[in-house]
């Protein structure tokens, strides 16, 4: 399948429309990553949808000394792979279209989420990315947007933003695509050398732990809720050796565990990682409730999210893992 690169939005609006048009929204330098949202946009608008790959590297979400000019600039790859991967159009406006009166005097505020994890290691990022967002939304004006999940944060903020304002585009988030040895893709990991690369695995690893830890505990958990409730129920199961176990299951889960251990296990991966050579330097790890990105209490339950931020040489990069809290309830 061949995607038909379009320079404006006068030439978007004149393609005949049936069906559902989706929108993957991109700063080009596509890889797998980008493909599989392609991909998935393709089944959401079928056969008699459109598939609209943005491509735009948009300045007003960079910060001083950040990556603008370094930032690769990929487009006729870009194009071959947003075709082959399900695409019917790239539209890779130039920035004096999107911004046709230079930058914008008006624009979206992300509020108080926007000023926390990321926002608060790149102030305005988020005012610059919510920005461009609604006004690609405008120019493409889809049925359905889709977002990576690897940037969870930003991903909730459009999320709020879309309802907030009533902007009537479904918003679909899809999973975060990672290479064989657990690295997120991302345009970014070209940066790395081969030994930073070796450094950068420690935020997958440090997700994986945390998830692991988590896993544990939740199994801990179930176990706990099999603890004998009767005197002859705790007599057959001593019989076969059984009480000693919920027991101990019993003590671990109430005792020692919870979102504290999943940050202490992750912690960990990544307190070795800084003494690698070279070093990883942490910015944040977090354990954010999506809603709102904010920290979670011990006694969370429901859905979370695990965050890591970090530099390796000159490269930054983010990473996350959902995770779910449930309730041990009765363990008597």
């Amino acid at each position: 399948m061949t995607a038909t690169l379009l320079r404006t939005a006068a030439d978007l609006h004149a393609r005949a429309r049936t069906g559902r048009r989706a929108v993957v929204m991109t700063m080009g330098a596509l890889h797998e990553g980008h493909a599989t949202l392609i991909r998935t946009a393709r089944k959401i608008a079928g056969p008699d949808g459109e598939v609209v790959v943005t491509v735009f590297v948009n300045p007003l979400q960079f910060g001083a000394g950040e990556d603008l000019d370094r930032y690769p600039r990929t487009l006729d790859a870009d194009v071959e792979l947003a075709g082959r991967s399900g695409a019917d159009a790239v539209f890779a406006p130039s920035v004096d279209e999107v911004y046709p009166g230079g930058e914008p005097q008006v624009r979206i505020s992300a509020g108080p989420m926007g000023e926390r994890l990321e926002g608060a290691a790149r102030p305005g990022h988020f005012d610059g990315m919510l920005t461009v967002v609604a006004k690609l939304l405008h120019l493409t004006r889809p049925d359905v947007a889709l977002y990576g999940q690897k940037d969870a944060q930003q991903l909730a903020l459009i999320r709020r933003m879309v309802r907030d304002l009533n902007f009537g585009v479904e918003i679909v988030g899809v999973p975060t695509v990672r290479e064989e040895d657990g690295l997120a893709l991302s345009s970014r990991n070209g940066y790395l050398s081969p030994a930073e690369r070796r450094t950068a695995l420690a935020l997958s690893q440090a997700l994986f732990a945390g998830r692991d830890r988590h896993a544990a505990q939740e199994a801990l958990r179930a176990r706990a809720r099999e603890v004998p409730a009767t005197r002859a129920r705790a007599e057959a199961l001593s019989a076969i050796g059984e009480s000693r176990a919920a027991a101990d299951a019993h003590a671990v889960a109430t005792t020692a565990g919870g979102p504290a251990a999943v940050r202490a296990a992750a912690r960990l991966v990544l307190d070795e990682a800084a003494r690698l050579d070279p070093p990883l330097r942490l910015d944040y790890l977090a354990l954010v409730d999506p809603a709102d990105f904010t920290e979670i209490g011990d006694d969370f339950t429901g859905e979370a999210v695990l965050a890591v931020a970090a530099r390796v040489g000159a490269t930054r990069l983010i990473d996350n893992l959902p995770l779910t809290f449930g309730t041990l309830g009765d363990a008597s």
